[in-house]
C-alpha cells in the first residue's frame, strides 16, 4: 500500500523485454534506504517487487499482465519515473490509499498554465471514469491528486509547483500516457451495492432497512 506522495524521481537504466515478462532496472537513491529484496516500490503508480538491488539501483520483474494494463513497456533508457516505497503503518498518509494496481492508461489531452500552477486535462476510458468524481482522489503515475472536474471523456487536476518540480507530471505534455488508479473505496462500494456478493446490499435491502 502507498500514499501517492512521491519520494523521488528515479531514472530508467534498462528495460529488458522477454517473452511474457520484462526486467526493469532503475537508478535511485532515496527509495533504496531501508529497502530489502522482496520489498515493494511503486514505479509510476505500479507496485513492483525488488528482485535485485545495489547501492544506486534496483531491479524488478514486470509480468505480462502488468505490461498489458500499464505503460511500463514503453519506458526508454534515461527516462524519469516516480518512485515511492511502501507505506509504513507509523507514517502519515499525506495523499490517499494507493494500491499500485493500475486500472487503465490515460493520456494527457492538454496542460495549461494558470498563474504559478497548471491545469492538466487527462483522457481516460469509461472503465476508470466511472470511479472518478469531482473533488475525489486519483493516482496519476502514482501521484495522489485531487480531481478538479470530470467530463464524458476524462478529468482535470490542478498541479501546484511543488508537484511539477518533484514528479514526472511536471515535464510530461499533451499526448503523453499516464498510469491511472482510481480510489479503491469506490470499487468496494460499487461491489457491495451491486448485490453480487452474498449478503451484499442492493436497492431492496436499502428499502427494507429504511435507507431508500
Amino acid at each position: 500500500m502507498f500514499t501517492g506522495i512521491i519520494e523521488e524521481m528515479g531514472s530508467v537504466k534498462a528495460l529488458r523485454l522477454e517473452a511474457g515478462t520484462a526486467r526493469l532496472t532503475i537508478s535511485a537513491s532515496t527509495v533504496l534506504g531501508n529497502t530489502a529484496l522482496g520489498d515493494s516500490i511503486c514505479v509510476n503508480g505500479v507496485c513492483l517487487t525488488v528482485v535485485d538491488m545495489g547501492r544506486s539501483e534496483f531491479s524488478a520483474d514486470v509480468a505480462n499482465e502488468t505490461l498489458k494494463v500499464t505503460d511500463l513497456g514503453e519506458l526508454k533508457d534515461g527516462q524519469k519515473v516516480n518512485l515511492e516505497r511502501a507505506l509504513q503503518l507509523s507514517a502519515r498518509i499525506g495523499g490517499h490509499l494507493v494500491t499500485g494496481h493500475v486500472d487503465a492508461v490515460g493520456r494527457i489531452r492538454e496542460k495549461r498554465q494558470e498563474g504559478n500552477s497548471w491545469r492538466v486535462f487527462i483522457e481516460a476510458p469509461e472503465t476508470a471514469l466511472r470511479y472518478i468524481i469531482k473533488k475525489g482522489s486519483v493516482a496519476v503515475d502514482g501521484i495522489s491528486l485531487t480531481v478538479a472536474d470530470v467530463d464524458k471523456t476524462g478529468f482535470s487536476i490542478a498541479m501546484i509547483p511543488h508537484t511539477a518540480k518533484l514528479t514526472t507530471l511536471g515535464f510530461k505534455s499533451a499526448g503523453d500516457s499516464v498510469n491511472l488508479e482510481t480510489d479503491i473505496i469506490g470499487k468496494y462500494v460499487e461491489r457491495l451495492l451491486s448485490g453480487r456478493v452474498e449478503g451484499g446490499m442492493n436497492l431492496e435491502f436499502l428499502k427494507g432497512h429504511g435507507f431508500a
